[in-house]
């Protein structure tokens, strides 16, 4: 299993389209084979940032992920009015 905290800084004006996009891409990857969790979260102190944390099942998930039609096309909108920080994890034996 491999996990990714894709964290996101909205421009202000911004939130309800990056939500719009978001929920699209979120929706659309939770539907993905390998796809174990996909949830967006809000920061309880700061109002405009977020983050989606991500499990999937091994990195030929993440990488079909990556190439899809959703992906793709949704993702430079989401960068386009946030700034973006991708980490990503595996566990610890």
């Amino acid at each position: 299993m491999i996990s990714i905290v894709a964290k996101f800084i909205v421009n202000e004006g911004e939130e309800h389209n990056f939500l719009k996009l978001v929920n699209e891409l979120g929706m659309a990857s939770r539907a993905e084979e390998g796809c174990i969790e996909y949830i967006l979260h809000k920061d309880v102190q700061k109002p405009l940032t977020y983050c989606i944390l991500e499990k999937w099942k091994d990195q030929e998930a993440i990488d079909f992920h990556n190439l899809s039609a959703h992906f793709t096309s949704i993702v430079p909108k989401i960068v386009a009015i946030a700034k973006a920080e991708i980490d990503v994890y595996q566990p610890v034996s």
